[in-house]
């Protein structure tokens, strides 16, 4: 039985009422699916700035102890989870790409470790997977092969109650997908001649036979490619071909649907390159504009990807990417930041060094800044500064 009725079954990539990727959605003579999307430069941007962030966050293993949170070693499945040849950054760019684009991804758990844990992941194409349930039994179709739900990786996002895949932003993006392509396709078409007449040669004084026709074209042609002349009298006229207006207005397509396509892929627009004509907003600073990015569009996906990885530990362990990685402040309001917190003492000035990369201060450098600077002002026992 399919994801969507009783006894059917379906690709993983489409949504409740669209076609599965392998059945392509036609637009004029355009077909949209999950590769020829990645044509729309706004589609491939939107994933590859998401796919980017998210997959370079440092990934980090912990535990609670004493209400405390302690990073702990990471096992090799967060180092290399595709074996020796795919490391954690191409993973989970790979699988974060699939995750944005059609709201799953994919892997076969090929190896796992004496907890019985997976050691290993290798990640398939969405094409290839086809999903059946069949009264509540799951199976997983790859290739041919059937897989059992334990046996694959299976990623979400984009979920409604009901189905047991996520939804899929290329499929119900397809009509704003479609359009944009449809205006390139036609751009091409036009620009490259292909589409209409390069030009109208017109005989003012009579009407032609077929025969004549075919002739006046013929060897107007023959004079064009040879770059000579075209010799005629009065009675013909050469009207090069202009873009009616409505075909104008449908190239303006491919400008306007760019926005409309950054909202179905969470990404702002202007982080693509491509604001709303009109609008504009102002930060303080790029840290401002990274946090509104954060919180907004990457951190909900930031939190389902760390309760999914954290299912390849053993409890109570689990995963955290380390999102401050995406908050990198410009110098001088890091500067401000670091002092604020070490004369609030909520940081030690080695902790301070150590966010800089550097070693603890020597008793030698201790002496020196007493010496250009003075000693440091003694509190009171008891006192507060």
């Amino acid at each position: 039985m399919s994801l969507f009725s009783p006894r059917r079954t379906r690709s993983a990539g489409g949504g409740m009422s669209v076609p599965p990727p392998g059945a392509a959605r036609l637009f004029g003579s355009t077909a949209v699916t999950n590769e020829t999307a990645l044509r729309h430069s706004a589609v491939w941007a939107c994933l590859r700035l998401r796919a980017d962030l998210i997959s370079t966050l440092p990934v980090d293993a912990y535990r609670k102890v004493d209400g405390v949170q302690v990073e702990v070693p990471k096992p090799p499945i967060l180092v290399n989870p595709g074996g020796e040849r795919v490391g954690i950054q191409e993973w989970m760019y790979s699988t974060q790409f699939d995750l944005d684009r059609a709201g799953n991804c994919f892997g076969v758990i090929t190896e796992r470790n004496a907890l019985n844990l997976p050691a290993r992941i290798d990640l398939v194409q969405l094409g290839d997977v086809r999903l059946s349930d069949v009264d509540g039994e799951i199976k997983y179709l790859i290739g041919g092969d059937t897989y059992r739900p334990e046996d694959v990786w299976h990623e979400r996002q984009y979920t409604v109650p009901g189905l047991v895949v996520g939804l899929s932003p290329v499929a119900y993006a397809a009509w704003s997908i479609g359009s944009y392509l449809s205006a390139q396709d036609f751009a091409l078409g036009w620009f490259g001649n292909a589409a209409i007449p390069a030009a109208e040669l017109v005989n003012s004084q009579k009407t032609l036979s077929q025969r004549e026709a075919m002739i006046a074209k013929t060897s107007y042609e023959a004079a064009v490619r040879a770059g000579g002349l075209f010799v005629h009298g009065n009675d013909w006229e050469l009207k090069p071909m202009q873009a009616v207006d409505s075909q104008t207005r449908f190239l303006e397509t491919m400008q306007f649907g760019i926005p409309d396509i950054a909202r179905f892929f969470g990404c702002p627009a202007d982080l693509i390159d491509s604001a709303a004509g009109g609008s504009s907003v102002t930060y303080a600073n790029i840290t401002q504009r990274n946090l509104q990015l954060l919180i907004m569009n990457l951190g909900p996906a930031i939190s389902r990807r760390e309760n999914a990885l954290s299912n390849l530990l053993s409890r109570p362990r689990f995963v955290k990417l380390n999102a401050n990685a995406l908050l990198r402040m410009d110098p001088q309001t890091r500067a401000a930041t670091i002092k604020t917190q070490l004369d609030s003492r909520v940081l030690t000035p080695s902790e301070a060094r150590a966010l800089d990369d550097r070693a603890p201060l020597t008793p030698d450098q201790l002496a020196e800044f007493d010496r250009v600077y003075g000693s440091p002002r003694t509190i009171p026992t008891g006192a507060t500064s």
